[in-house]
């Protein structure tokens, strides 16, 4: 289940934020800001610690629920205020959050308290996504091609190169259920390694603008989408790809298939859309509050979370209609 994209003022699209739009820190970083609010503020991503959900966002903010998204809480050991754009856990117990500033934190308590492992304030680009083998090797990617390596569960981390003749942005890494790794990224590309990250290899499509997600299916085929309604599938490990009328022009951020092969894809101006046919076709729905939202996941009464511009909202089971 993964999924994320960056989004703040209004959404200022995506990774758009990262230019100018997120909180950033420039001299010695400051703990996030603590809030009542925190879970009705900009949220951009979450991820399952065992039963627990963290959520991540604007301000340095994490938020924990441990009854299914029915109440939440702020973590409240937090070493930065920058805006955090996405939350891997390895385990129940370690997880990683990275954001802006190149920020990279890492938690041994399943999210209770986190410190800080990585930033590079000087380099003016934020980290929008990251994977983990294990909890000793892990891979971060951001803006203008940044990408991270560590061996060592975050003691150290090393650039290394996706792409070495471009510096597309790689909006989000996501693995297959044989290992296969992908990078959603600008340009129709989508990028794969099939050594866990070790080279990559360049996968275009037909599209010709940003892939902000995508979504590997437990029966084999890839969902990538992004910009304008763009959706994309393969059913042959990325080798080729072809396009899926999403109904919409609302850009996608985030995708969640569920245990019944359920599949919802979550965008701005309140889209949600649904397959159950592994990804062929879907349903398009509208909320009408026209909310942002950048990542999905589902609460423990088999509805939705959706979480974004206004923070965690509940919404009913089929598809996204309250």
């Amino acid at each position: 289940m993964k999924r994320s994209c960056p989004v703040v003022a209004m959404l200022a699209l995506l990774n758009l934020l990262a230019f100018g739009a997120g909180a950033v820190e420039r001299t010695v970083p400051e703990p996030a800001v603590a809030s009542e609010q925190a879970a009705r503020s900009l949220l951009l991503d979450v991820d399952r610690a065992g039963q627990r959900l963290v959520a991540v966002g604007h301000w340095g903010h994490v938020v924990l629920s441990d009854d299914g998204g029915n109440s939440w809480r702020q973590a409240q050991s937090v070493p930065t205020r920058a805006t955090l754009t996405a939350v891997y856990f390895a385990d129940e117990r370690e997880g990683w959050i990275v954001g802006h500033d190149a920020v990279i934190l890492h938690t041994t308590d399943g999210g209770d308290t986190w410190a800080l492992q990585h930033r590079a304030p000087e380099l003016e680009t934020p980290l929008f996504s990251l994977w983990f083998e294990n909890v000793r090797h892990g891979l971060a990617v951001g803006a203008y091609g940044l990408a991270l390596r560590t061996r060592n569960g975050g003691e150290s981390w090393e650039r290394f190169h996706v792409d070495e003749e471009d510096d597309l942005h790689l909006n989000e890494i996501f693995a297959a259920a044989d290992g296969t790794l992908l990078i959603a990224a600008e340009r129709g590309t989508v990028y794969r390694s099939r050594d866990r990250g070790t080279s990559w290899e360049a996968r275009s499509t037909t599209s010709a603008g940003s892939f902000w997600g995508g979504l590997a299916l437990r029966t084999g085929p890839l969902l990538v989408f992004g910009n304008r309604g763009h959706l994309y599938r393969s059913e042959d490990d990325g080798d080729s790809w072809a396009g899926v009328e999403s109904g919409t022009v609302q850009s996608l951020t985030a995708a969640v298939e569920f245990e019944d092969g359920r599949i919802i894809i979550t965008g701005l101006g309140g889209t949600v859309l649904e397959s159950r046919d592994g990804g062929k076709s879907f349903r398009v729905d509208t909320l009408p509050e026209l909310r942002g939202y950048t990542a999905v996941t589902g609460d423990a009464q088999g509805g939705l979370l959706l979480f974004g511009d206004a923070g965690v909202e509940r919404v009913g089971g089929d598809v996204a209609l309250p």
